[in-house]
C-alpha cells in the first residue's frame, strides 16, 4: 500500500494483565496484516487527569490530553478495546474520549472506528462495547458494523497471548479487515 492507512489503537483498561489488552494485541496484528500502520497507546504511558472543567478553565487542556488529541487527528481510524465495568464503559476510556471532545476541533469527527471487547463473563463485554459504539457514533465517528466480543476471555489465550479459538481469530480478523477497508474508502 503506497500510503498505508494509519490506525490508533488503545484499550480502556490500564491493568497489566488486561484481557482487553490481549484482545487488542490480536486485533493490532490483524490490522497490520490487513495493510495498516498501527500505533498503540497505553494510557499508563499517557496518563490523563479526570476531566474537570475547573482544571481546564485554569490551565487549558493538559499536555497528555493534547498529545492524545494530536494522535487521534493524525490517524485515519481507531481500534478500541472497551472493557466492561458494572455493565458500562470504563472510566478510563470515557475520560480519554471526553478530553478529545474538548479540543478546539473534535478529532473524532469523521474517523472510522472499530470496537472490540473481552470479558471473563458469558456476555464478552457486549454491553460496554454497545455503549462505546453508541458514544463514538454520537461524536461523529463512522463505526464499522463488524463486531468482536470475547466471552470467557480468561480462558481464551495461550501462554504466548494468542487466541486459542479459530472462530475468535476469524472475528478479530473480520473487525480489522473492515476497519482498514472502510478507512481506506473514506480517506
Amino acid at each position: 500500500m503506497p500510503n498505508p492507512i494509519r490506525i490508533l489503537a488503545f484499550s480502556g483498561s490500564a491493568r497489566r494483565g488486561s484481557l482487553n489488552k490481549k484482545l487488542l494485541a490480536a486485533a493490532v496484528a490483524a490490522s497490520r496484516e490487513a495493510g495498516a500502520e498501527v500505533t498503540v497507546v497505553d494510557f499508563k504511558d499517557l496518563p490523563i487527569p479526570l476531566y474537570d472543567g475547573d482544571l481546564e478553565a485554569a490551565g487549558g487542556m493538559p499536555g497528555n490530553a493534547q498529545k492524545l488529541v494530536a494522535l487521534v487527528a493524525e490517524h485515519h481510524g481507531l481500534l478500541i478495546a472497551s472493557p466492561e465495568y458494572n455493565s458500562q464503559i470504563t472510566p478510563l476510556l470515557k475520560n480519554a474520549i471526553d478530553w478529545c471532545t474538548r479540543a478546539e476541533e473534535n478529532p473524532l469527527q469523521g474517523k472510522v472506528a472499530a470496537v472490540i471487547s473481552a470479558s471473563p463473563g458469558m456476555f464478552g463485554g457486549i454491553r460496554s462495547m454497545t455503549l462505546a459504539r453508541q458514544l463514538l457514533t454520537h461524536l461523529g465517528c463512522h463505526v464499522v458494523p463488524v463486531q468482536c466480543v470475547l466471552p470467557q476471555a480468561d480462558k481464551a489465550f495461550d501462554e504466548e497471548g494468542r487466541l486459542k479459538d479459530e472462530r475468535a481469530r476469524k472475528n478479530v480478523n473480520a473487525v480489522a479487515a473492515a476497519l482498514v477497508k472502510t478507512a481506506a474508502r473514506l480517506t
